[in-house]
C-alpha cells in the first residue's frame, strides 16, 4: 500500500511550479512595431502550456462506430499582460495586429513570414533553470482583449490577454517528444 513518503519520493523537485515561467515575444520580421521583447517579457502575467486535440474519425460497422485517429488540432495560446502607463506592451500588439488588418485602409502585409513570428514559453524551476520549453511556430495575435475601466477598481494594475494563433508548437526539454 502507498504512503506519504512514497507520493513525496514521486513528486520530482518538490513539483513543478505554475508561477515559474518566462514567456518570450519576438516581434515579426516585416512590422514594426517598437516591443522591447525583455520588458516584454517581464509584464508578462499569465501564460499557459499548449493544449492539443487529436481529432476523431467515427467509422461505422454494423450499427456501431469505431474510431479511428484523426488530424490534431492545437489550441489558440494566450498570455496576460500588466499594461504600464505608457502602454508598450498594449501599444506593440496593437501595432502588429493594425500591420496585419490596417483600421482604416483595411490593407496589410500581404507575406506570411512577414508577420509571423515564433514566440515561447518556458517553464522554470526554483532556480530559473529551464525545465520545458515550447515554441509556437509562425505565430501572430488573433485578438487583444479589452481593458475594463471603472470608478470602483481601486489598488489594482490594469491587464490584458492576448490569444495568438500559431500553425504548431516545438517542445524541448525533459525528454520531450518533439513535433515538426
Amino acid at each position: 500500500m502507498a504512503n506519504i513518503d512514497d507520493f513525496k519520493a514521486s513528486l520530482i523537485g518538490g513539483g513543478a511550479r505554475a508561477n515559474q515561467f518566462r514567456v518570450t515575444i519576438t516581434p515579426p520580421p516585416g512590422i514594426a512595431i517598437g516591443l522591447d521583447s525583455r520588458k516584454t517579457s517581464f509584464l508578462a502575467k499569465a501564460s499557459n502550456l499548449p493544449g492539443q486535440t487529436l481529432g476523431e474519425i467515427p467509422v461505422p460497422f454494423r450499427g456501431r462506430n469505431i474510431y479511428i485517429a484523426g488530424d490534431r488540432e492545437f489550441e489558440t495560446w494566450s498570455t496576460t499582460f500588466i499594461n504600464d502607463t505608457d502602454f508598450s506592451v498594449r501599444n506593440a500588439i496593437e501595432r502588429w495586429m493594425n500591420g496585419i488588418n490596417d483600421l482604416a485602409g483595411n490593407t496589410g502585409v500581404t507575406e506570411l513570414g512577414d508577420y509571423q513570428t515564433d514566440l515561447t514559453v518556458e517553464q522554470l524551476d526554483r532556480d530559473d533553470t529551464i525545465l520545458k520549453t515550447y515554441r509556437f511556430v509562425n505565430a501572430y495575435p488573433q485578438t487583444i482583449a479589452q481593458i475594463d475601466l471603472s470608478y470602483e477598481t481601486t489598488n489594482a494594475i490594469e491587464e490584458f490577454e492576448v490569444t495568438w494563433r500559431y500553425q504548431h508548437f516545438v517542445s524541448q526539454g525533459l525528454n520531450a517528444f518533439t513535433l515538426s
